[in-house]
């Protein structure tokens, strides 16, 4: 490779790296925020039929479906029908609240501890799904929701 090759390569390079640093980070977390909050909302409607009823699909995977995983043994979920509700809720509330960046902190936190529930009912899906979700939480719950957030209105109002 010549060097003036070289020299183009890195030059490109600098540019790509100068227009990615003017991205403002408070962009980059609200995109976070929405990519992540989008498979639990998606997953939160199938869990309803109607106002705070439960889809009969939603029983019956958390009643004869889902097991926990754990110590290499399978469990029933106790409860099927509350975890199924308490999963509706969750996955249903928690996504708005993350994607508006109110209780943000608290939101990535649900969800994170539902990754780590659904990591143990389908274990299978590590490395596509739970890895990346919980990627994608720690960053929020560690930083925040930045500034194109409820949270962020309202810290700017306190100061």
């Amino acid at each position: 490779m010549s060097v003036s090759a070289t020299n183009l390569d890195l030059g490109v390079l600098d540019r790509l790296m100068n227009w990615a640093n003017r991205i403002p980070m408070s962009l980059v977390q609200l995109v976070l925020r929405v990519t992540v909050a989008l498979p639990f909302w998606k997953s939160g409607l199938t869990k309803w039929d109607g106002f705070f009823s439960v889809s009969p699909s939603a029983s019956y995977l958390f009643s004869s479906e889902f097991k926990l995983h754990l110590f290499g043994a399978e469990f029933a979920y106790p409860l099927p029908d509350l975890m199924a509700f308490l999963s509706g809720i969750g996955e249903t509330a928690l996504p708005i609240m993350l994607v508006l960046g109110f209780g943000t902190r608290f939101a990535a936190f649900g969800l994170l501890i539902m990754t780590g529930i659904i990591q143990l009912t389908i274990p299978d899906a590590w490395a596509n799904f739970h890895l990346p979700w919980a990627a994608m939480l720690l960053p929020i719950l560690v930083y925040g929701p930045g500034r194109l957030s409820i949270d962020g209105l309202m810290a700017r109002r306190a100061d």
